[in-house]
């Protein structure tokens, strides 16, 4: 049996990804804190809605899914019905398994995962990390929650902030991205809809050319830009302005913030 608590829009992706990975509804359940939310969890997924201290009891995989400054109150009101064997995911933002592992006071085995909006689509990113009582087993049954629903990865727990900033928080970079080329389309004086359309395909048909063709992203870049051309015209401009510093510094805050959210 497996728990999801807190299941906000990322929780959901989760429960959606393992439904259609082949659990079944039964093996889930799920909680909210509001009763309406939990009304639409039940009518559309058919999984049980029940308390977290329920949940705690029943389940033998806890998924912590609340906000980082949510966690305390969570990981207090769940202490006392979490056993030492239960397995437990925190999937909260800068939180540390030694964060969990000390407020659930046993030596219970805390795998911290960092996971990303794709997980709809089952194209997700999951980096996982292993606290202080969590073995093989228990990266291996993690893993095995999260392949279903994209590509997982194991760091050390002390990379974890910095793949938060960078691939937790990344989809939001490539929308960011995409809005701003469809803008310039626009400017160009071309449809928003066939904008958005040439946009879409060409950064889809970058990133998988990118995944599957094993090649560094410099040398495809170099690929499409000729001596003198279209191409470098824009990369001298992109350079200008300091885009590419740009994302240093964005995605460097990125950690911070969740450094900051996680310490209350």
């Amino acid at each position: 049996m497996i728990a999801i608590l807190g299941t906000g829009k990322m929780g959901e992706a989760l429960l959606s990804g393992l439904l259609r990975a082949g659990f079944k509804p039964g093996d889930i359940m799920a909680t909210t804190r509001r009763a309406e939310r939990a009304e639409a969890l039940r009518e559309t997924y058919g999984v049980r809605t029940v308390s977290n201290a329920e949940a705690a009891k029943a389940a033998d995989t806890l998924i912590l899914a609340v906000k980082p400054q949510d966690m305390g109150t969570l990981l207090a009101e769940i202490a006392p019905y979490v056993p030492a064997e239960r397995l437990v995911i925190s999937a909260a933002a800068g939180i540390t398994t030694a964060f969990v592992e000390q407020r659930l006071g046993v030596e219970v085995p805390v795998v911290r995962v960092m996971s990303n909006t794709p997980i709809r689509f089952d194209e997700a990113m999951s980096v996982i990390s292993a606290g202080a009582y969590a073995g093989e087993e228990h990266l291996k049954l993690t893993e095995g929650l999260l392949k279903p629903v994209g590509k997982v990865l194991r760091i050390p727990e002390s990379q974890q902030d910095a793949a938060t900033a960078l691939s937790g928080s990344g989809p939001a970079y490539f929308f960011y991205l995409v809005e701003a080329m469809v803008d310039a389309g626009i400017l160009l004086g071309m449809p928003r809809a066939a904008a958005l359309d040439m946009v879409t395909q060409s950064i889809v048909g970058a990133a998988v050319m990118l995944r599957d063709s094993g090649e560094h992203p410099v040398i495809l870049r170099e690929a499409v830009t000729s001596p003198g051309g279209t191409t470098i015209a824009a990369i001298a401009e992109l350079e200008r302005h300091s885009v590419r510093a740009a994302f240093l510094a964005a995605i460097e805050a990125a950690r911070d913030r969740g450094r900051q959210l996680a310490s209350g």
